[in-house]
């Protein structure tokens, strides 16, 4: 395939202006050829949130400019040329009194945080980017990190398209109005993993349990329905808080209700929940999505939200 064969022409350095992250860099290399972006992607998503460490994450984070500085010249030139480019439209009337407060938020995020504050800057004001940076800043580390961790990705995935579109031009009209094909999984469809917030750090050895619902009718809140829940998979989160494999590797997800449960009582035995139970529903229409259902957990409270 054309396609295909354009991106193995794709080398360390590209994905390094794409990300940061050496280990992403060579990883991606690995993982090639792709046949289409949206597979690129995919592969990237799960490199970046289930195979590197934190350490990946911060080597990423350092070789942006501050929002709204030059890069220094020690920077990896070609990454940060691209980060100037992308917040160059919110800064172009940007006034000097502007641009100094947003220093001094920089300054207070850092000390707090121990990194820059890293936002996808496409298309974004001067002002909402302060508002963001404020908002930001109450957040916990730990949350924070997950958050910077994301935005890096939503940078990574548009310098990602950008680099298929340059890539991609060798390729003639007839090969490149082809159908691609559905891009191929390389995780399960439905991955968590557990983030202790009282400590700042992954949960380790918290049991996880995957079920689906099997009946005539959905069950709703109050209602159970005409049905009972089945075990797909059990497995526990290892030092990173991720959990193992709880469902095999199925290119399209069977659409329905789906229950991840975690043993919290057993994992903080002081604590407020014997256990928590997440219930998410799957349309027909989201069949080929991927679903990281995510826990952030202190002893009275937690946090879940659909992740990537």
């Amino acid at each position: 395939m054309a396609m295909a064969m354009t991106m193995k022409m794709i080398r360390e350095e590209d994905w390094m202006v794409c990300c940061g992250s050496s280990d992403f860099a060579k990883l991606m290399v690995k993982a090639s050829p792709f046949s289409s972006l949206e597979a690129s992607i995919e592969s990237a998503r799960d490199i970046w949130f289930n195979q590197v460490n934190v350490a990946a994450w911060l080597e990423a984070f350092a070789a942006h400019p501050q929002i709204g500085k030059s890069p220094s010249p020690s920077s990896n030139s070609d990454f940060a040329r691209r980060s100037v480019t992308e917040q160059s439209t919110a800064f172009a009337t940007t006034s000097a009194s502007a641009l100094e407060e947003l220093a001094e938020w920089n300054v207070l995020y850092r000390q707090k945080f121990g990194f820059i504050f890293i936002i996808c800057a496409s298309g974004r004001t001067h002002t909402e980017m302060l508002a963001e940076l404020k908002g930001r800043y109450a957040n916990r580390p730990i949350v924070e990190l997950e958050i910077a961790a994301k935005e890096q990705m939503k940078i990574t995935e548009l310098r990602m398209a950008k680099l298929f579109s340059e890539k991609a031009k060798g390729v003639s009209q007839t090969e490149s109005t082809k159908p691609q094909e559905a891009p191929k999984r390389s995780r399960p469809p439905i991955t968590t993993h557990v983030l202790d917030v009282s400590r700042g750090a992954p949960a380790v050895g918290v049991e996880v349990h995957l079920e689906v619902w099997n009946g005539t009718t959905s069950p709703s809140f109050g209602y159970e329905g005409r049905g009972d829940w089945s075990t797909v998979g059990t497995s526990a989160t290892d030092k990173d808080g991720r959990s193992g494999q709880l469902m095999d590797l199925v290119e399209a997800l069977k659409p329905g209700t789906y229950r991840i449960s975690f043993n919290t009582g057993k994992y903080c035995p002081g604590g407020f929940f014997p256990y928590v139970s997440i219930a998410f529903e799957v349309t027909e229409s989201q069949k080929w999505e991927h679903f990281h259902v995510p826990l952030l957990l202190s002893p009275f409270s937690f946090t879940t939200y659909r992740g990537s």
